[in-house]
């Protein structure tokens, strides 16, 4: 028997990857990086399996826990397991160890204090499990880490605590699930300098969502990582591309709170700097550094990996602090068919289904099930097989009720949190960090509902969608024969769509439209809301507001992705508004509110503005939280240049900026918009015709009125030549021209006009998307025609002013 083999400490550069019966995985790959790679591991050393056996046998333990083990009746009832394992630990903390190992682990920290030339330093004792981390299971989180250990005495005792660690409830219930016997398994304590981390997190060599071994997925959060296996915290997301090295997918998300070491010894929580805590946690080149890290660490290793890493706050040094094989996808893509078996890549349609929730896809699948809402663990002997498990975020503790879950859902997490890496474990289709995508899940769903979980796309449906379940018809087949599909010219002119009932959007994105180019903000407060913005802002549910209309306008801006979307901004009327609830209150009584407080001039005043700013907030969580950046927005009844400022500049102090990717249209309605085109266009960057307004406030007739609604046609000269003008001006700035109003769906000869004159979009219903689109395509058709021939019939009307 070697040395090695009765050693009770032995050092990181004296370990390798083989040692896994020595020291457990943890410690063993932390000795294989220090001792066979050039990648960043702080130094230290690793009690043994020999060690822990050593501590059972001298202090009479191991017939007293086996005993208990043996006298659990049924692993499923937690508090019969609880009791168990707490006396157990209990056991083990309070024996004395003996004093020969206290002594070796003593000398083995003050050699480390000297190899570091620091007296009683810093470190972290980690506990590595003999059976940890082996090809076919993933044993990690179910033992405990202690952070900013001082004093050879505190290391012995955290030592100790590591011990007793490996009977908690969940390793206990884990080994037994996975028919580890007990007495095979033993436990090394890694004890390494610690890293003043102001950041840290987990990192994969593999893409956890779906298997993609191109890719490397990086999660980081500020200060210590434990808040990342908790799932305390929702991470920064990187995705990055192996061969490139270049970032993919950047997704940051705030982080409130973070936990931070104490100088003097052990760790509190504290709240992240305000103004840090929408900030990403680390820079573009950090991002690449971990990432070479991780491919260097899965070349030499062989297989796909899970690491651990953090950045100094002291050296902003980055330091890789554990690495282990990741098991799932590993086992997956061995498993998986053969290439030419069939598969479905596709991703599920789900018409009509309401959207209840969305989040990070941590463990794919597709489930339905009855939602049970669980907030304290002590409650988890309730939770039934088969029902959908909805929490604030899963703990180790949880696995018990993991393990009956259809599905499960979180508010908080990251795509590697401990919830995450378990339900891809035991492939339970799972969504975590719920409240970064949206609502948090447990605000919405309540125990009773039934819902569907799409874990492929990170999305929650009310009610059991059929079709997620069932193999897709074909498609384009009649009696066997294939049928031509229905296909459509491409036009320079784009065709775009109306839309107001966010319901309505899965079952028309398939149209042929180049985008929506009005979406009706109103429909939402009507039809969702009910009440009057400024009435909920008085209750104090200003976020409720936010979150309906964001909701509304992310289902049509999802639906259509990456399609632009056209948001117009509210445009009550007064007489509208009065009818929400508690508008009574807000609303004057105008003789002709047609004319009166709308568009824009309500959203600079004192007495709206606030209601405004709700609608841009909404603006905001499409955008930015929800990732949708597609959407767009147009300021509705624009008076006056004075006001248009007025308005971009509150949208610009409310965080929406004009940009590459961030348009900010005008409706042009008023004739005034017309005229003064030269002056709007400094503070937009296009216009839609409102054709409908527009032809009124030019002919002065009222459409809805019997008595000259015959007078009322949008084709009137007056129209055209303001229409015309409108673009002409719009153009020399490099503005953009579309039309939202009933004309073009009306009057072909219209489009033709509007095309004629060089309009960028009309803008039509949805039933009449595939029609204009063919009329579109057969007047540019015709204009090349005639340019060419030099024939065909020519407008001969001047609409130059």
């Amino acid at each position: 028997m070697s040395s090695r083999d009765t050693a009770n400490v032995l050092w990181f550069n004296e370990l390798h990857r083989e040692d896994v019966n020595l020291v457990g995985g943890k410690s063993s790959s932390l000795g294989e990086m220090t001792s066979s790679m050039d990648v960043p591991v702080p130094y230290g050393f690793a009690t043994t399996a020999r060690a822990y056996r050593y501590f059972m046998h001298q202090t009479k333990l191991n017939d007293k826990v086996n005993a208990l083990l043996e006298s659990i009746k049924d692993y499923e009832n937690s508090d019969e397991l609880h009791t168990t394992c707490q006396q157990i630990r209990d056991l083990i903390i309070s024996a004395t160890m003996p004093e020969d190992l206290a002594n070796d682990i003593k000398q083995a920290y003050a050699e480390l204090a000297k190899k570091m030339g620091q007296d009683d330093p810093f470190v972290a004792i980690r506990s590595s499990a003999t059976a940890e981390d082996l090809p076919n299971a993933s044993f990690a989180g179910q033992q405990e880490s202690y952070l900013n250990i001082k004093g050879a005495a505190d290391v012995v005792n955290r030592v100790q605590q590591c011990y007793s660690s490996l009977f908690t409830d969940r390793a206990t219930y884990y080994r037994h699930k996975q028919h580890f016997p007990h007495e095979k398994v033993a436990l090394s304590a890694a004890v390494q300098m610690m890293v003043f981390s102001k950041a840290s997190g987990i990192m994969f060599s593999v893409n956890v969502a779906n298997g993609d071994a191109s890719k490397i997925v990086i999660d980081a959060i500020y200060g210590l990582g434990e808040y990342i296996v908790l799932g305390k915290v929702t991470p920064d997301h990187f995705v990055i591309d192996k061969q490139s090295m270049k970032i993919v997918e950047k997704n940051i998300i705030k982080q409130p709170i973070e936990l931070m070491r104490i100088p003097n010894g052990g760790t509190k929580e504290q709240a992240v700097p305000t103004e840090l805590q929408e900030q990403p946690v680390l820079t573009d080149n950090q991002v690449i550094e971990l990432a070479g890290y991780a491919k260097e660490i899965e070349r030499h290793y062989g297989c796909y990996m899970d690491m651990e890493y953090a950045l100094d706050t002291n050296t902003n040094r980055l330091w890789i602090v554990q690495a282990r094989p990741e098991t799932v996808w590993s086992r997956r893509n061995k498993e998986k068919k053969p290439n030419n078996a069939p598969r479905d890549d596709s991703g599920v349609t789900a018409d009509n289904a309401e959207v209840a929730v969305r989040g990070l896809p941590a463990s794919p699948g597709v489930a339905s099930g009855v939602v049970h809402v669980i907030d304290n663990p002590k409650d988890i002997d309730q939770f039934k097989q088969g029902e959908i498990l909805v929490t604030l975020m899963t703990s180790p503790d949880w696995v018990p009720a993991m393990k009956k879950a259809a599905a499960i859902i979180t508010n908080n997490g990251g795509m590697t949190c401990h919830a995450a890496i378990i339900s891809r474990e035991m492939q339970i289709p799972c969504i975590v960090g719920t409240r970064s995508k949206n609502v948090a899940a447990t605000d919405v769903l309540k125990t009773g509902d039934v819902v569907t979980v799409d874990a492929k796309n990170g999305v929650v449906y009310r009610g059991k969608v059929e079709s997620m379940f069932k193999q897709s018809a074909p498609v384009n087949t009649a009696n066997g024969q294939v049928v031509a599909a229905e296909t459509f010219a491409p036009t320079a002119t784009g065709v775009m769509m109306n839309l107001g009932d966010p319901d309505l959007a899965d079952r028309y994105a398939s149209l042929p439209a180049d985008g929506i180019g009005l979406m009706r903000e109103e429909f939402l407060w009507t039809s969702y809301i009910h009440e009057h913005p400024l009435y909920l802002i008085e209750k104090g549910e200003s976020e409720k507001a936010v979150n309906m209309l964001a909701e509304g306008i992310a289902k049509v801006t999802r639906a259509m992705a990456p399609r632009p979307v056209v948001l117009r901004l509210s445009d009550f009327k007064s007489s509208e508004y009065r009818k929400l609830k508690g508008g009574e209150k807000y609303e004057p009584h105008e003789s002709a509110d047609l004319l009166g407080w709308r568009g824009a001039s309500r959203y600079y005043d004192p007495k709206y503005i606030a209601a405004f700013k709700l609608e841009l907030a909404a603006v905001k969580k499409v955008r930015n939280e929800f990732g949708l950046k597609n959407l767009n927005v147009m300021i509705p009844f624009v008076r006056t240049v004075a006001e248009a400022q007025k308005v971009t500049t509150i949208m610009h102090n409310e965080g929406l900026v004009r940009n590459a990717d961030f348009k900010v249209y005008m409706m042009a309605e008023i004739p005034a918009n017309i005229i003064l085109a030269d002056q709007f266009n400094q503070f937009i960057d296009g216009y839609s015709i409102g054709s409908n307004d527009l032809t009124m406030l030019i002919l002065g007739c009222d459409r809805n009125n019997d008595t000259v609604a015959s007078l009322f046609d949008e084709r009137n000269l007056a129209v055209k030549r303001a229409i015309h003008h409108l673009i002409a001006t719009a153009h020399k700035d490099g503005k953009t021209v579309s039309i939202c109003g009933q004309a073009p769906s009306e009057y072909p000869d219209f489009t033709n006009f509007l095309i004629q004159s060089g309009i960028d979009y009309v803008s039509v219903n949805p039933d009449m998307v595939k029609e204009t689109k063919r009329n579109v395509a057969h007047f540019e058709q015709r204009i090349m025609l005639d340019k060419a021939t030099g024939r065909g019939l020519q407008d001969q009307t001047d609409y130059d002013w």
